[in-house]
């Protein structure tokens, strides 16, 4: 004698995927200090290590992070304190740590920093911790800052029990103002007889060439000449207070950047697909279905009859069902980006099956459109 016992149903469909559509509008003026900046004239990343003091029991487990101890070893004894060789310290209240800032251009000794401390060790949360004196060197090796100061975390989290709640990050901080430049980036501008170099941030051909013409107008001479697609050539004025009203007189300029080419952004881990309106769909015919996949198991029990010798048994029964729902050969044209999304919506196409059929309309000559996947 055999009875179900349970019934389950799982149903695999597409994800249903959000849709991102950037509707660009036609291109406006904008000032060159917006697309373009003066070759030097930029931050510098600085990176140091060091230790964060003061937790609650919450730092490095030593065993894990010998590197910890290593640290305290070294520090303590610049101080002036030996450790015996072979002690095992119990560090659970300090944390190794990496240190990171960026040095904003023109930056003086004397300035305050904000630095982000993050852990690099197995602590569980650097919460109520001071962050001890942290060299902060470049690429050249060489110390351009120095950190110190109490880590503000904006996570917060809770163990009792054996149950535990966390909420946001609790392995690394931020310190305000918490570093202190000591020594600055050299940077001459124009000591090359003046000259100048401005570099757009996206190259382009006819927007470096709109550009040359903005500021040649703008100052009544030839002061700039396009070098490539990015860089101009400026030449500035010898005296160092004009050249900054120059300089300052050139990224006001506006100037209208030429229309960007027809691009198609795909994001594989959240499925994003962005367009711009530049994007352009020639006719082509498009036929799009969706499997579905129904897995029906059911459990039946098998029982002896009365009396009977025999025993009581779970015998499993499974129904797999293949669905495909029907595609249609749609003929699909677009002048503009609008067309082109209604079209595609028109297929009940999601995100993921849009990268499908995007990159099969670009290898068919249809669209005219770079994807690029990030």
């Amino acid at each position: 004698m055999t009875r179900p016992i349970a019934r389950k149903r799982w149903v695999t469909r597409p994800v249903l995927l959000v849709l991102a559509l950037v509707l660009a509008l036609p291109a406006q003026a904008e000032r060159i200090r917006e697309i373009a900046n003066f070759a030097g004239v930029r931050d510098n990343q600085l990176v140091g290590y060091g230790l964060v003091v003061g937790l609650d029991g919450t730092g490095d487990q030593t065993m894990q992070a010998p590197f910890t101890g290593q640290s305290l070893t070294n520090m303590l004894s610049q101080l002036g304190i030996t450790v015996p060789p072979g002690t095992n310290m119990q560090l659970r209240n300090v944390a190794a740590v990496m240190v990171t800032a960026d040095l904003p251009p023109f930056s003086r000794p004397g300035q305050r920093l904000d630095v982000n401390v993050s852990s690099i060790g197995n602590a569980r949360s650097l919460r109520g911790g001071t962050l001890l004196m942290t060299p902060l060197k470049g690429a050249d090796g060489d110390t351009y800052a120095i950190a110190q100061g109490n880590l503000l975390v904006g996570g917060a989290g809770a163990e009792a029990g054996g149950a535990s709640v966390q909420v946001n990050q609790l392995a690394g901080g931020r310190i305000a103002g918490g570093a202190m430049v000591e020594r600055e980036v050299p940077l001459d501008l124009g000591s090359n007889g003046g000259l100048l170099e401005l570099e757009l941030k996206e190259s382009d051909f006819g927007t470096v060439q709109r550009v040359v013409n903005a500021i040649n107008n703008e100052f009544g001479r030839p002061v700039a000449a396009a070098m490539n697609g990015r860089v101009i050539a400026l030449d500035g004025p010898m005296n160092a207070n004009s050249r900054v009203n120059f300089m300052a007189q050139v990224e006001n300029i506006q100037v209208t950047p030429t229309e960007a080419s027809a691009r198609v952004v795909f994001n594989a881990r959240t499925g994003s697909v962005v367009m711009n309106s530049a994007v352009k769909l020639h006719r082509a015919a498009v036929a799009h279905g969706n499997l579905s996949i129904v897995i029906d198991p059911r459990f039946m029990v098998s029982q002896p009859a009365p009396f009977g010798e025999g025993e009581t048994v779970v015998v499993p029964d499974t129904e797999i069902e293949i669905q495909e729902q029907d595609a249609y050969l749609r003929v699909v044209e677009g002048a503009d980006l609008v067309d082109v999304v209604n079209a595609l919506n028109a297929l009940g196409a999601t995100p993921s099956d849009l990268m499908a059929i995007l990159e099969a309309l670009k290898a068919s000559g249809s669209l005219r459109a770079d994807l690029e996947v990030i």
